[in-house]
């Protein structure tokens, strides 16, 4: 069962879809795993044990797998708490593939992750990466409905940003199971 499909600023951390049970191009759930934005109900109304995400760089999709168990994935994301997880760094990167950056220190992971010192600096499920011991000023990351806390058009939703110079834009895909 699938939750999104997303790749323009309409999923940008920042958007009210992450928080509310309005659905969002409901055809664009019936098309496969192409470029068409959606947001089906199962967002708010589906249990889980298992969450896949994906992302599509061109034509490479490249999927991971997160054992999570909840009454849907709106009750993980809508509130904004921080929720752990635990991939790895290495992991992270494989939704990237080669080209990943992503700083070595730091390595918040998870739900509503984000940077201590830069609260702009936000994921709803994600990887950040900061070259310092802490993770105050971190400066890289690899996420879903990334972006700043405020509206940007310089950032992307989905896929891998080392600040100033890298910037990947994926195709996001969010399934359950």
């Amino acid at each position: 069962m699938l939750f999104f499909y997303f790749y323009q600023h309409t999923f940008r951390y920042n958007s009210e879809y992450w928080e509310d049970t309005n659905e969002y191009n409901l055809p664009g759930g019936l098309s496969g795993f192409d470029s068409q934005e959606t947001k089906l109900p199962t967002y708010w109304n589906t249990s889980f044990s298992k969450i896949c995400l994906g992302m599509k760089i061109g034509e490479q999709k490249n999927f991971v797998a997160i054992d999570k168990q909840a009454t849907s994935l709106f009750s993980l994301i809508a509130d904004g708490q921080y929720r752990a997880t635990s991939l790895g760094r290495h992991t992270w990167k494989t939704l990237i593939g080669s080209q990943a950056s992503l700083q070595p220190k730091c390595n918040m992971e998870g739900f509503n992750a984000g940077c201590a010192d830069r609260v702009h600096y936000k994921s709803r499920i994600g990887i950040f990466g900061n070259n310092e011991d802490n993770c105050k000023t971190c400066e890289s990351r690899i996420g879903f409905g990334t972006g700043w806390a405020t509206s940007s058009n310089l950032d992307n939703a989905c896929g891998n940003v080392h600040w100033p110079e890298h910037n990947i834009k994926a195709m996001g895909y969010i399934l359950v199971q």
